[in-house]
């Protein structure tokens, strides 16, 4: 089936169209709705308008909100089927990407009281965000026929990412405030929403239509094996979550004052998520999931243990590349995985293992923050990165346990 088949041969309805239009997507709802906060908190702490502790708190907050807005699109098909099917994923897409825009906005006034309440609804958005664009641009490309650019779409947070960082970076150069961070990315929200807004529309399938879904041929694997992946999926969130939350406070506390370096980690990171998720699209389909995941899981603990064996430039640099590399390759990998272990529940089962993730995502922050209290900024620190990757071996081992227990049949 081509694209004239859906509405008709315009770009918009070309397969490329709609890969860029889910990268932007997410370049939005992650980069800025979730990630923004990482760059800009050195800049909150040195405004004195936040403590480490409280910024932990709002990162907490708004991965709460990313749990409970997995959750409610997993719930949403049971609980409202009616409703669901008028607001189906592109709709509820563009709802996140408007909500991520004001949230965003919002960060900028001088308003604390607020912020908790802002971060939180932030994370809400970017979960529907996610899961309704990756579903709605997997299926539209599976009916498309190029359903291989899919993993292009997670490039996106890693581009965002890229994006505010680099941002930040002038911005600390030019001694802006926070708040004047909090508006630039508002606005850089505003523009990728209007370049997706024309293509980000309709449902993914004609009407009647079912598109073939990976694995869809195959029974559901046992409840152990969708309880495993569950688990070890959590795991990554919890794996990556420290670093991604606090590299740029780490870095200032670990180089000397007044080093530039602090301010481009972040974007290095950023940028091998994007690399790392083009990388992801020419894995073959024949290959087992659960090792990718495996591979992935190594290279992030290896990327945690490089920044606290090697505290340096050159440290923190190559373990924001390895960090960075598997990072939305793990996500697009768990999701495929997730679909093929569950296929008549494929969305669901992904809104599920995807508050897991959140769940180990909520775990990290207090965890940092209470270490660092109870130690100090530069043990507390090394401590929660040890326990971090020591999360991430666990991880991968419950993979590994599980490709030779439950191997996949051709």
């Amino acid at each position: 089936m081509d694209a004239a088949s859906i509405e008709g041969p315009s770009f918009r309805h070309q397969p490329r169209a709609v890969a860029l239009t889910g990268l932007l997507s997410l370049a939005v709802a992650m980069g800025v709705g979730r990630f923004a906060f990482t760059p800009l908190l050195p800049m909150m702490l040195s405004d004195g308008v936040i403590t480490l502790a409280g910024g932990s708190w709002l990162a907490t907050v708004n991965y709460i909100g990313y749990l409970l807005g997995a959750l409610a699109c997993m719930a949403l098909p049971w609980l409202a089927p009616g409703w669901y099917a008028r607001w189906h994923p592109a709709r509820l897409a563009r709802a996140g990407l408007v909500a991520t825009v004001l949230l965003t906005v919002a960060m900028a006034l001088p308003l604390p009281g607020s912020w908790p309440l802002l971060r939180f609804a932030a994370g809400v958005a970017s979960a529907f965000v996610l899961l309704n664009v990756a579903s709605w641009c997997m299926v539209r490309l599976t009916v498309l026929g190029r359903p291989a650019l899919g993993a292009l779409i997670f490039c996106g947070p890693g581009v965002g990412i890229a994006l505010t960082g680099f941002m930040t970076s002038a911005m600390v150069a030019a001694h802006w405030r926070a708040a004047a961070g909090w508006a630039a990315f508002g606005a850089l929200a505003v523009l990728l929403c209007a370049l997706v807004w024309p293509v980000l529309q309709g449902r993914a399938a004609p009407a009647g239509s079912h598109a073939p879904a990976a694995g869809a041929a195959r029974p559901a694997a046992s409840g152990a094996a969708r309880a495993l992946h569950a688990i070890a999926y959590g795991l990554a969130g919890l794996g990556y979550i420290i670093t991604a939350t606090f590299l740029p406070v780490i870095a200032r506390g670990a180089l000397p004052v007044g080093s530039p370096w602090p301010d481009l980690f972040w974007p290095i990171f950023g940028v091998a998520v994007a690399a790392g998720a083009a990388l992801s699209s020419r894995a073959s389909a024949a290959w087992d999931r659960r090792w990718l995941l495996v591979g992935g899981y190594a290279m992030q603990a290896l990327g945690i243990a490089v920044g606290l064996w090697w505290p340096t430039p050159e440290g923190f640099a190559l373990g924001s590349v390895l960090l960075g590399l598997p990072f939305t390759a793990i996500t697009f990998f768990g999701l495929q995985e997730a679909r093929r272990l569950w296929p008549a529940s494929a969305d669901s089962f992904a809104s599920l293992v995807t508050a897991a993730y959140g769940l180990g995502q909520i775990a990290g922050p207090p965890m940092a923050a209470a270490l660092v209290a109870a130690g100090g900024e530069a043990a507390g620190f090394a401590r929660a990165l040890a326990m971090a990757a020591a999360a991430l071996a666990l991880g991968a081992g419950m993979y590994a346990l599980s490709a030779w227990r439950w191997p996949v049949r051709t």
